[in-house]
C-alpha cells in the first residue's frame, strides 16, 4: 500500500522568539544607541514629507515610517565593509549604512554631539533625495537610486526584485577574491514573488556566497495584501526550499531583528552561506507620501492602529524605561537632538522665498541642466596603455589561420591568465570541454574554479555579474542564443544599462556579454534573433561585432580591459571558420570607435555588420559595382566611427546599409538617419537598407532562408543604387 512520508526542508527553518528579558541581555549602551538610531530615521523621513508637502521633492518619497527596528537591528551587526543594497524603500538602511563610519567608538547619544561626518552624511543624504548637487550621486539618483561605495552602499534598485542578484554578486566577488565580508539585500514582500529574486537566492545558493536576503514583511505590495498573491505568506519559506537557512523574526523589536542578523551572520561563518531572514514588519503610511493605508480603502483603521500599538520607536523607549536606562529627560534630549541634526541638514538645502514663508530650494544647488548626458560611459583612458594592432599591422609572414572559435577560445585563456579578476559566467560554460561552442575550452584548461556554471536564468545571473562587476571582479557573461537577452532584460537595461549615469558616474562597471546569434541555424523563431538593438536602446553599453578571428582577439581583449560594459555578438556561422591572425599572438587590443574598409571603393558606400561584411563583397564582385565595403565593428551610439563613415560618403555619395536580421531589429534606420543629418549635403541617392524579413526565421529551411538578407539582397540594392 503506498504510504505518504513527510519530508522537511533539508536547510534550517524557524522563527527567532524573544521574550521582553532578553533585552536585559544586551549591552545598555548599545539598546540606548538602536533607540537613537530608530529616532534619527523617524524624524529624517517626518523630515522628507513635509518637504514632499512643500514641493520640494520631485517624484516619489517612499516613507520606512514604522520599519525602523529592522534597519537599525541589521546595520548594527554589519562593518563599513559588508555591502548592502535596497528598494525603492530604503531610506532607513541607506541612512544608517551612511551615517555608521562616522560614529566614533563608545558615542552615546545621551550627552554626545554628532560628530561633522555623521551631520555631513545626513546633509548629503537628504540632498540626494532633493536632486541636488551635494548628494551623493548627485542628485541623479533621487529617493529611489542611491549609491556610495565608500560605506558600503553599492547600489540601491527601484526595480521590485532587481536588487537581490546585484547583492549576490557582491558577495560572490568576496568570496572569489578572499575577502570576509557580507552582502545583504534587503526587499519587501511584493519582490519574493519576483522570479529574479528566486533567481538569486538559487544561485546564491549553488555558489555557497556571503550574502542574506532580508525580507521585510510589511504584508502590502502598494496596495495588494500578501494573501492575495501568494498561498505561502511565510516568506521565509522561499529560502528553505532553496536549501537555505531561514529565520522569521518579530521586525518591530530591533532586538529580535539584531539577534536573527547575528545568527545569520554565525550560520555563514561556519557553512558559508547564504541566509533569509524574514522580518515581519508594517509600514504606517501608503507605498509613497504620508496618508495612510485606510485612507485608500486597502486597509482598515483597526488594523493600522493595532500595529502601531507595535511601534518599534515607542516599544523600544517603553522597554528601555523599563530597564532604567532612559529617563524622561533622556528621551527629550535625544528626539531634541536627533530632530535638530535633521533640521540644520534641511537648512542648509532651503531658503525662504524673498517676501514670504514658503521656502524653495537655492539655485546653486540643482545640477547644471547641460550635464545630462555626462557619465553615461567612461572615457576610455584604461585602454591607453594597451598594445594597439589593426589588420595592415600584421606581417604576412607571421601569420597563422586559426579558426574563429579557436582563436576566441585562446583570447579568453589569455586574459585570464593575466588578471586574475575575470571569471566566466554561463550555462553549461563548465561543460563539454568548453561550453556549447567551446569558447570556454582554454578557460576550464587552466582555471577551473573560475569558470562558473550558471541555472537557466539568465535574467538573475546578469544581475549577479552586475554585482560582482561593482564589486572588484571582471565577470563574462555567455547568452546561448541572442534572444534570451530578451528574458535578462531588465538587468540588460535597468541594470547595466543604467547603472553609471543614473549613481553620478566615477566607478567602473566591467562587464562583457557574450551573445551568441544564430539566426541560420533552424532552432526557429525564439532562437535565431540578434539583439544588438536591445542593447541600442541604452548607450551604457558599448556593441562590438567581429565579422573574423583578427577583430575578435583585438576587441575581445579592449573588452576585458575596458571599464565599460561591453556586449560582444558572436555569430556562429563564423565558428568554424579559418581567419588569418597574428601567430601565437593573442593578446592585441583593436582601438573601440574605429571601423574597417574591407573593400575600397568609390561608386558606393557599404556599412555592413558581422556575415555581411563578407556578404557584401561578394555582392560588389558578382555585380560588378565598385563598392567602399565597411566593416563597422562597433555599433552603440558612441563607437560608430562617423570620421571613416564620413570621408566614405564624401568620396561615394551613395549609401547601402547591410544587416542580416529582420527589419524589425534592424539598427539601420537609427543610421540611416543619422547619416542624413550628418551628411546630406554629400549624399546623391536615398539611402538603401537591406535586411531580412519583418518576422522572425522560422523552423522551415526555405522560410528560414528567405528570412535572412542574403548576398542576392545586397547586389539587388547595389544594382539599384548604381543606376
Amino acid at each position: 500500500m503506498a504510504r505518504q512520508i513527510p519530508l522537511a526542508p533539508s536547510a534550517p527553518w524557524f522563527r527567532l522568539e524573544l521574550e521582553e528579558a532578553d533585552w536585559s541581555e544586551e549591552q545598555a549602551q548599545d539598546l540606548v544607541h538602536w533607540y537613537g538610531q530608530m529616532l534619527l530615521i523617524r524624524r529624517f523621513e517626518e523630515k522628507l514629507l513635509d518637504l514632499e508637502k512643500a514641493g520640494l521633492i520631485h517624484g516619489p518619497a517612499h516613507a520606512s515610517i514604522g520599519q525602523e527596528a529592522g534597519a537599525v537591528g541589521a546595520m548594527a551587526a554589519l562593518g563599513t565593509d559588508d555591502k548592502i543594497n535596497g528598494t525603492h524603500r530604503a531610506h532607513h538602511q541607506v541612512l544608517l549604512k551612511l551615517v555608521n563610519p562616522s560614529v566614533p567608538d563608545g558615542f552615546d547619544i545621551r550627552k554626545d554631539t554628532f560628530t561633522p561626518g555623521m551631520d555631513d552624511a545626513i546633509y548629503r543624504f537628504m540632498a540626494e533625495i532633493m536632486g541636488l548637487t551635494p548628494g551623493y550621486c548627485g542628485g541623479r539618483g533621487g529617493s529611489m537610486h542611491m549609491r556610495f561605495a565608500g560605506a558600503g552602499v553599492v547600489g540601491t534598485s527601484a526595480i521590485v526584485g532587481g536588487n537581490p542578484p546585484h547583492a549576490a554578486g557582491y558577495a560572490l566577488a568576496d568570496k572569489m577574491l578572499g575577502r570576509d565580508h557580507v552582502s545583504v539585500a534587503f526587499f519587501g514582500d511584493g519582490a519574493a514573488q519576483n522570479g529574479a529574486s528566486y533567481e538569486a537566492m538559487n544561485i546564491a545558493a549553488a555558489q555557497n556566497l556571503p550574502v542574506i536576503f532580508f525580507i521585510e514583511n510589511n504584508l502590502y505590495g502598494v496596495a495588494t495584501h500578501i494573501s492575495d498573491v501568494t498561498r505561502e505568506t511565510r516568506l521565509s519559506s522561499r529560502g528553505a526550499m532553496l536549501g537555505i537557512a531561514a529565520i522569521e523574526c518579530d521586525g518591530m523589536d530591533v532586538v529580535a531583528v539584531h539577534r536573527a542578523m547575528v545568527e545569520a551572520r554565525r550560520i555563514i561563518r561556519e557553512t558559508g552561506g547564504p541566509v533569509v531572514v524574514e522580518a515581519l514588519c508594517y509600514r504606517h503610511f501608503h507605498q509613497s507620501g504620508s496618508r495612510s493605508g485606510s485612507d485608500f480603502g486597502y486597509r482598515t483603521k483597526e488594523e493600522e492602529t493595532a500595529w502601531r500599538e507595535r511601534d518599534p520607536v515607542a516599544l523600544a523607549e517603553a522597554r528601555l524605561t523599563a530597564l532604567g536606562l532612559l529617563s524622561a529627560e533622556d528621551i527629550a534630549h535625544i528626539d531634541a537632538l536627533v530632530s535638530d541634526r535633521v533640521a540644520s541638514a534641511a537648512a542648509r538645502l532651503t531658503e525662504p522665498v524673498p517676501g514670504g514663508n514658503a521656502l524653495r530650494i537655492p539655485e546653486h544647488l540643482w545640477p547644471d541642466p547641460a550635464t545630462r548626458d555626462h557619465g553615461i560611459l567612461g572615457d576610455l583612458s584604461e585602454l591607453s596603455g594597451q598594445r594597439m594592432l589593426d589588420h595592415e599591422d600584421m606581417r604576412p609572414d607571421a601569420t597563422e589561420k586559426v579558426k574563429f572559435v579557436t582563436a576566441a577560445s585562446e583570447t579568453l585563456a589569455a586574459a585570464m591568465a593575466r588578471d586574475p579578476r575575470i571569471i566566466v559566467m554561463g550555462e553549461d560554460a563548465h561543460q563539454m570541454r568548453g561550453g556549447v561552442s567551446g569558447f570556454t575550452k582554454g578557460a576550464l584548461e587552466g582555471w577551473p574554479e573560475r569558470v562558473l556554471p550558471m541555472s537557466i536564468a539568465e535574467n538573475g545571473f546578469t544581475g549577479v555579474a552586475l554585482g560582482a562587476a561593482l564589486n572588484g571582479l571582471r565577470p563574462v557573461v555567455e547568452i546561448m542564443f541572442g534572444d534570451f537577452c530578451f528574458t535578462a532584460a531588465d538587468q540588460i537595461a535597468n541594470g547595466v544599462g543604467k547603472v553609471r549615469h543614473m549613481f553620478g558616474d566615477g566607478f567602473p562597471v566591467p562587464i562583457v556579454m557574450r551573445v551568441r546569434i544564430s539566426p541560420h541555424t533552424g532552432y526557429g523563431s525564439q532562437h535565431s534573433g540578434d539583439p544588438s538593438a536591445l542593447f541600442s536602446m541604452f548607450p551604457g553599453w558599448r556593441i562590438v561585432t567581429p565579422s573574423n578571428a583578427f577583430d575578435y582577439i583585438g576587441l575581445m581583449n579592449s573588452a576585458l580591459a575596458c571599464d565599460d560594459p561591453v556586449v560582444v555578438l558572436e555569430h556562429t556561422e563564423l565558428y568554424q571558420k579559418e581567419f588569418d591572425v597574428p601567430r601565437g599572438d593573442r593578446e592585441f587590443c583593436i582601438p573601440f570607435g574605429s571601423a574597417r574598409i574591407v573593400r575600397p571603393g568609390s561608386a558606393v558606400t557599404v556599412l555592413a555588420t558581422s556575415v555581411m561584411v563578407q556578404n557584401a563583397v561578394k555582392a560588389a564582385e558578382e555585380a560588378g559595382i565598385d563598392a567602399e565595403i565597411i566593416d563597422l565593428r562597433n555599433i552603440d551610439h558612441h563607437g560608430i566611427d562617423w570620421t571613416l563613415i564620413g570621408n566614405s560618403i564624401d568620396k561615394t555619395g551613395r549609401v547601402v546599409i547591410a544587416e542580416q536580421t529582420a527589419r524589425s531589429l534592424s539598427m539601420g534606420g537609427t543610421w540611416a538617419a543619422e547619416i542624413q543629418e550628418r551628411f546630406f549635403d554629400c549624399l546623391d541617392h536615398e539611402i538603401l537598407r537591406v535586411t531580412g524579413g519583418l518576422a522572425a526565421p522560422t523552423v522551415s529551411a526555405a522560410l528560414n532562408r528567405a528570412a535572412l538578407a542574403t548576398v542576392a539582397d545586397v547586389r539587388d540594392a547595389l544594382l539599384r543604387i548604381a543606376e
